[in-house]
């Protein structure tokens, strides 16, 4: 995938960026080609990238007591960092997995700091971004402390109907905050 087509899609945020942007975007923006099971961040190491998921997906988990437990997920058109990290710089307590094969375009801190200061647009990319983040882990919290299993489940597929075609159950039900055998009787119940 090709730089233009990457700020296409970025575009599509509702951030159209300038051609003077776009410029020095492409100058410090490093596209690669990640494959499945990569680990982007590991727990314990200071990050300071942030991903821009051109193609594929990824996920954000921690372990927990030896269990490993999806935080969120990140799909075609989806920022992804360790949040914490990159904004506090402090060790990250995430891993960053890539999903699926695809291509991501990296950014570190010092890049978007740098980005934001010089162009407005891209300064506003960032703050809508953010605030994409943040109401969608707050419907996450809203979801986990007031939906049944079968509410959680139903509105995730609303959200993303090929979830399951593109991420093993195991880390659905980790995300949903439900055992794989409580999802396998939603799923059943549907069929």
């Amino acid at each position: 995938m090709d730089f233009e087509k990457i700020i296409h899609a970025i575009n599509q945020t509702g951030s159209e960026l300038s051609e003077n942007c776009i410029a020095a975007f492409s100058q410090v923006a490093r596209i690669r080609q990640v494959h499945k099971d990569e680990i982007l961040i590991r727990e314990g190491q200071l990050s300071n990238k942030v991903f821009f998921i051109a193609q594929g997906s990824a996920r954000v988990y921690y372990l927990k007591d030896g269990k490993d437990i999806t935080d969120w997920f990140a799909f075609e058109n989806d920022f992804i960092s360790s949040i914490n990290s990159f904004y506090l710089e402090t060790p990250s307590e995430h891993f960053v997995e890539v999903l699926e094969p695809g291509t991501v375009l990296e950014l570190s801190k010092e890049q978007v700091e740098s980005l934001s200061s010089q162009f407005p647009e891209f300064n506003e990319l960032e703050k809508k971004l953010v605030t994409k983040t943040m109401l969608r882990l707050h419907q996450r919290i809203i979801s986990i402390q007031f939906e049944t299993a079968q509410q959680k489940y139903l509105n995730l597929l609303q959200v993303r109907p090929d979830i399951a075609l593109r991420v093993p159950l195991t880390h659905i039900a980790s995300y949903l905050g439900i055992t794989l055998e409580t999802l396998s009787r939603i799923r059943n119940k549907r069929i």
